[in-house]
């Protein structure tokens, strides 16, 4: 038998009957099978931990272990409905240069600020068509000399805006900060408990600079969120990393612990492309793209232009359409009732 043919579920029973970590023996004459079980394997968590051929031409010999339900350090989450939330890049400067920064933005890169009147048609466009969730990103937002003005663009949305919290604490941005209404969310970038890592990733002092702007956002009366980035799964960082934002008082629903996306700057991380990446539209200066975290790779392009909004979320919508379609080539609908 081949995978499609019923080897799988004769399989899928096997694997009922087995404890965690015991071995399952298969052995096929069916050359297909070579490349469908690892790829079973690998999308319900077990592990392939043999495969011997008897001779050039078969049959083979496969080893599977059996693996719990996969356990992470990062954050899990359902998928967001097209049309619920957007994102947008208020601008491309910042006063950081994160060694895996997805939008490739630093001190040199040109600012690239959304005009707030076209945000205003775009979040207003948002609203009328249902959606909820509205996300600043940058670049660094408070680098937009009106941040304000699109904060205000928003009025009526669940807005956050993420920000490293490091320049808000004076003038014009603190006035901002100051003046803008308390039901906006602040995440703010933390990737560790202490400085070592975080300043490696980000930069000298910015670990220290973080947590006062987070004082400094709790204070004011904001709902601080905190968002950390890994190159690799570290359960005793994490750990400690969660013992910390206990003692200053952020939600565990506020906590993001997230990989990176191998994008930008970022030369490791996870693989992420049209096909893998569950859509969350986004709106830049100069576009729109699949995902936040692809905004400087031309393959996630999904419009040359941030409006009309219509005909982002459609083409994102057309695109999980034909997806769709082809996940289920091959099944049939057999009525017998």
């Amino acid at each position: 038998m081949d995978c499609g043919s019923g080897l799988l579920l004769l399989i899928t029973r096997a694997m009922r009957r087995l404890s965690e970590g015991e071995l399952l023996g298969i052995r096929s004459a069916e050359h297909s099978v070579t490349i469908d079980l690892p790829v079973w394997a690998d999308l319900v968590g077990h592990q392939l931990d043999a495969e011997v051929a008897e001779s050039e031409s078969g049959p083979w010999w496969f080893a599977v272990r059996k693996s719990a339900k996969v356990s992470t350090v990062f954050s899990l989450g359902e998928r967001t409905p097209v049309g619920h939330r957007l994102w947008a890049y208020t601008n491309f400067n910042c006063n950081l240069a994160c060694v895996y920064c997805c939008a490739e933005s630093s001190p040199k890169a040109a600012a690239r600020h959304l005009d707030p009147e076209v945000a205003r048609e775009a979040f207003a466009e948002f609203a009328d068509s249902g959606g909820k969730e509205l996300f600043l990103t940058g670049g660094e937002p408070f680098m937009h000399p009106q941040l304000d003005e699109l904060v205000r663009a928003g009025e009526g949305l669940e807005r956050t805006i993420l920000t490293n919290a490091m320049i808000f604490g004076r003038g014009r941005r603190r006035q901002m900060l100051e003046e803008m209404d308390r039901s906006v969310i602040l995440q703010v970038s933390l990737d560790s408990a202490t400085a070592d890592l975080h300043d490696a990733q980000r930069g000298a002092g910015s670990w220290a600079k973080a947590m006062v702007g987070i004082g400094q956002a709790h204070e004011l009366g904001f709902r601080v969120r905190i968002a950390a980035t890994l190159f690799d799964e570290d359960p005793t960082a994490v750990g400690e990393l969660h013992s910390a934002l206990d003692e200053i008082g952020i939600d565990k629903q506020d906590r993001v612990i997230r990989p990176v996306a191998a994008e930008g700057f970022a030369d490791a991380g996870v693989h992420v492309s049209i096909d893998n990446l569950e859509p969350e539209p986004t709106i830049t200066a100069d576009g729109a793209w699949w995902h936040p975290v692809a905004v400087t790779n031309p393959h996630m392009r999904i419009h040359d232009a941030p409006l009309p909004l219509s005909e982002v979320f459609g083409v994102v919508r057309d695109t999980l359409e034909v997806q769709d379609a082809a996940s289920r080539t091959g099944r049939e609908v057999f009525r017998c009732a």
